[in-house]
Order: C-alpha cells, then sequence, then structure tokens
C-alpha cells in the first residue's frame, strides 16, 4: 500500500511533496506530470500588466529628468507630472499597455477626483520605490481605488471601509490573528469556530502551541436528495454560534476546496444569531475565490460591524508571486468596541506597548494596532507594503473597474467551466451544477461516488482494506498525477481536491481517466479477493 505513516496530522501540501516524488519516479519519464494539487492558475491578466510595464519605462524617465549619470537617477518630481506624462503618452502611443494606463490614469483624475499631480506622482514615485510606504496602512489614493474593486466585486457599494495592503491573505491572516491575541481579544485558550473544508493553514494556526485555541468545528454536511454533497451548511450546525463562548468565527467563502459560496439563508441565520445570542462574535472572512462567483456577497456585507474582509488578488489575476492582498474592516467596527470594554489593566499594558506610535495610545484603532504589531510595534514607521506592489495592486483594480461589462472575468470563468467538464467527462460521472459554484476547485468524496457506482459491498471492502492517501500515492506514481486528499481540509475522510486553475484544459480530460481507471483496479482486487 502507498501509504504515509500518520498521515492526517501532516499538512496536504506537505503530502504533496512525497507524491511529486513518485510521479516523477524513473520509470515514468516518458509521462508528463499533472500536478493539479495547487491552486496557482496557469493564466494572467495581461493587460494591466502592460500598463504596470508602461508606467515603469515613464517613471525612469522622470527620473532621469531630474539626475541622469549613466547608472545614477534621481529622485522624480511632482510639480507638472501630469502634463509630461500626457506628452509621454502622445509620443509613445506604440508601448504596450499605454493606451490602458491613461485611462487608469483619467479614472484618478475624472471619477475620483484627484489631483493631477498627486495621482501621478503617487504611481510615479511608488512604482519607483525611492520612499518608504507612506502611510504604512496604504498609500492614500490607492487606498481609494482598490476601495472601488472591493466593493463592486464583494463587499457592497454602501459600505466604507479601511485597507491595510498585505503580502497576500496568508500574510493576513497571520497578522490578524497575532493582532487578536496580543489585544486580549483572542487570548490563549479561546474558544473560536472554523467553517469547515477550509484552506488548512487556518486550522493549523488555532493548534500552534502558542495559541492553542479550542476549534468548534462548523461542518458543511449538507446532502442534496440524491445523497451528493451540496457543501453547505445545515441549520443545527450553525446553531452552535450561540456559544456565547465561541470568541470568533473564521471561514473561506467561497469554501477551499470545494470553492462554493455560503448561501443567503445560511448568511442570514448568522446575521440573526449575532443579533440575538452572541453580539460580541468577530468574524474573519477570507473571500479569495468570490471574484469567480457572479453576484458574490461577502459577509461583510450583512454584519459589517462584526466583519474582517481579508482578499487576495493572487488567483483572479495569476499573481501569486507578487503576493498582493488586502484586509478590509468597516470603519465601525466590534474589534474597537472591545478594546474599549477591557479591563483597565489590560488597557494600561496595551497603552505601554503602542505608546511609540502616539501620544494617545488608547485611542490607536484596530487595524492601526495590526499595521503596527506587523512589524513588533517598534518597527512601526518601516511598516506597508512595498509601493510597486500597491501600484500593481492599483492597477489591477482599475483596469476592472473600466472592465463593464466583465469580460476578464467571463473569460476565467469559461475556463474553469471547461476544465470542469472535462474532469467530469474521463470521470465518466455527471456534472451538477451547484448554485453558488466559483468551480476552481471541486471536491470529489470517493466514497460517496463507489456508494453510486459499484457493486454493493466494494466500498466497505475499500474502506477496511485502504487509506485514502493509498488512492492518492497510487495514482501518483501509476499515472504521474498528483491530488490533494480533502482531509487536510477538513473535508470528508475519501474526499480528494482536484484544482482547474493550474493545468491545461486536455490534462482535466486525462485526470478523470486515470482517477477512473485506478478505482477500476481496486474493484478487480476486490472482486478476485471474492472469487
Amino acid at each position: 500500500m502507498y501509504q504515509l505513516n500518520k498521515a492526517s496530522r501532516i499538512s496536504p501540501f506537505e503530502i504533496k511533496e512525497k507524491l511529486i516524488e513518485l510521479a516523477k519516479g524513473k520509470k515514468r519519464i516518458t509521462r508528463t506530470m499533472l500536478d493539479a494539487g495547487r491552486g496557482n492558475p496557469n493564466w494572467i491578466a495581461a493587460s494591466p500588466r502592460e500598463a504596470f510595464f508602461a508606467l515603469g519605462q515613464f517613471a525612469v524617465s522622470e527620473s532621469r529628468r531630474v539626475w541622469d549619470e549613466g547608472d545614477l537617477a534621481g529622485m522624480p518630481n511632482r510639480n507638472g507630472i501630469a502634463e509630461r506624462f500626457q506628452n509621454y503618452a502622445k509620443e509613445n502611443p506604440h508601448i504596450p499597455g499605454m493606451q490602458l494606463l491613461k485611462e487608469i490614469i483619467d479614472y484618478g483624475i475624472n471619477r475620483k477626483q484627484f489631483e493631477r499631480d498627486a495621482w501621478v506622482y503617487e504611481l510615479v514615485d511608488g512604482i519607483i520605490g525611492d520612499n518608504y510606504p507612506n502611510p504604512g496602512r496604504m498609500l492614500v489614493r490607492t487606498e481609494k481605488v482598490v476601495h472601488d474593486f472591493l466593493s463592486k466585486e464583494l463587499y457592497d457599494q454602501e459600505n466604507t471601509f479601511d485597507l491595510f495592503a498585505v503580502e497576500g491573505a496568508t500574510a493576513a491572516m497571520c497578522y490578524i490573528f497575532e493582532t487578536l491575541y496580543k489585544n486580549h481579544l483572542l487570548p490563549k485558550g479561546s474558544k473560536i469556530a472554523v467553517m469547515v473544508p477550509i484552506f488548512p493553514p487556518y486550522i493549523e494556526i488555532p493548534e500552534l502551541p502558542n495559541n492553542a485555541f479550542e476549534l468548534v468545528k462548523i461542518m458543511a454536511t449538507e446532502i442534496d436528495e440524491e445523497g451528493n454533497h451540496t457543501w453547505q451548511y445545515p441549520a443545527e450546525e450553525i446553531e452552535k454560534l450561540k456559544d456565547k463562548e465561541i470568541k470568533a468565527l473564521f471561514l473561506t467563502n467561497p469554501s477551499n476546496p470545494p470553492s462554493v459560496s455560503i448561501k443567503k439563508e445560511t448568511i442570514d441565520q448568522i446575521a440573526q444569531i449575532v443579533q440575538h445570542d452572541n453580539p460580541n462574535l468577530m468574524i474573519i472572512s477570507d473571500d479569495v475565490y468570490g471574484t469567480f462567483v457572479e453576484g458574490f456577497r461577502s459577509i461583510m456585507v450583512d454584519l459589517p460591524f462584526h466583519t474582517i474582509g481579508v482578499y487576495s488578488f493572487s488567483k483572479y489575476f495569476g499573481v501569486t508571486g507578487w503576493r498582493l492582498g488586502t484586509i478590509a474592516i468597516s470603519e465601525n467596527n466590534v474589534f474597537d468596541k472591545l478594546l474599549e470594554e477591557l479591563p483597565e489593566k489590560k488597557k494600561e499594558d496595551l497603552n505601554r506597548r503602542y505608546a511609540s506610535l502616539t501620544r494617545t495610545p488608547e485611542y490607536t484603532k484596530f487595524i492601526d494596532r495590526i499595521v503596527a504589531d506587523s512589524r513588533d510595534v517598534a518597527m512601526n514607521h518601516t511598516a506597508g507594503l512595498s509601493t510597486p506592489q500597491q501600484v500593481q495592486m492599483a492597477l489591477f483594480s482599475i483596469f476592472a473597474m473600466l472592465d463593464t461589462n466583465n469580460e476578464y472575468k467571463q473569460k476565467t470563468n469559461d475556463i474553469l467551466d471547461r476544465r470542469m467538464l472535462r474532469l467530469y467527462e474521463g470521470l465518466g460521472l455527471p456534472k451538477k451544477h451547484l448554485p453558488n459554484n466559483a468551480d476552481y476547485y471541486t471536491e470529489i468524496d470517493l466514497e460517496i461516488w463507489c456508494n453510486h457506482y459499484y457493486e454493493k459491498g466494494f466500498t466497505e471492502y475499500l474502506l477496511e482494506n485502504y487509506q485514502p492517501e493509498d488512492i492518492l500515492y497510487r495514482l501518483a506514481e501509476k499515472s504521474s498525477i498528483v491530488l490533494l486528499s480533502g482531509q487536510g481540509f477538513l473535508a470528508p475522510e475519501w474526499s480528494i481536491r482536484v484544482s482547474l486553475a493550474n493545468l491545461n484544459d486536455e490534462a482535466y480530460s486525462r485526470i478523470g481517466q486515470e482517477l477512473k481507471e485506478v478505482m477500476e483496479e481496486y474493484v478487480m482486487e476486490w472482486k478476485e479477493g471474492k472469487g
């Protein structure tokens, strides 16, 4: 049996490395390895990148205008920079991305009413990267245009919130956990709820010795009339949140790995529980896959007072290497309220912690504490995402705002739809359309598959004689295909995750066919054993 000892306690991303070793084995040098284990997309948003590099060329020309000694240049000058950009754009229409860059700059001037030189200078100086981020939380105008994008896609146009630009959603979660802990809002041993399945680090971080949180799992166990997963949450699972000892709720919406967003009835139920039973509940929602769902609505829309919204640009725009993410907190929020209600002794401790920031540390907002804690407070003056990263984030955001027909979104969704269809055709299974599905991943429950499509008795044989990892190891060794176990995401034990984002379309037909063949091998073994 292809089995890893104590696999259930190891991150699925670590098990994946063992699977890759098998998939690359010498006996399979003639076969291309297919790694559908991670969610790095194989597409990129090209146009806003072209605009970024066009801006970079203008920015360097501005630096050389100030001071030019060959390899050495000066710092850009703000005065008159908007007019100089217009002249540069007219003289260089052939540069890829220049037209989009002009539209992006016009968006700031005409739609946002930014002062012309201030806006162009923020972009130019930001892309040059010659100054520390200022403010450390986020560049002023960049925050406003990213706010527009997030409002359109996730958080609703009516909500106003503060943003902190961070190194992707994983950094956001680390920073949030740290500040909740340091500010006595989530002390060691606190009871927290996690809506599962979920991205494994969101389970692993609470279990670290320094945290040792008590986890309450809210399980997506809803089954439809045909016995298939809907990846939604039964009302009785949500009822667990009535426990006032639960201080925080963590969720990924749409979920990871099923990539299904939470239905409105469940959000309404959570809102009712917060209103009547658990009024101080803190909610942290990672909405990274929301941009793949038409009409997506984050829980932050219905519970803005209680929710921190986390978003990463990585998947939608194909920028996992850029590390672009945001933390969003409404201007009026439960986190600041709970800070005000802390006992005086704890307030005094925190005042000493943040005393180097301001003469009135007790009034430091929770989001600004996250910024400070991201640099251990003492280095707060160097906080902030690098300015070139923030500029790229601004260009992506305005690109999406200018795409009023959602053409880019439709292209990404078409890619995922095609791949999902090919995978299930290869499996020989019907593909059911799930409402609210992002289709970025699919979760296949092998136990349900066996119950539906193989003779009675086979499922029992499989469960008694093998571990779920055995299927993955055999698939990797036989077919050079790498998939992830769903168990590490707290999905059903016999489920597997397939990323639909990172391989060419035809690969998914092969994955489906090869997985089906591996399952047929187990069926043959069972039949031979009976005979």
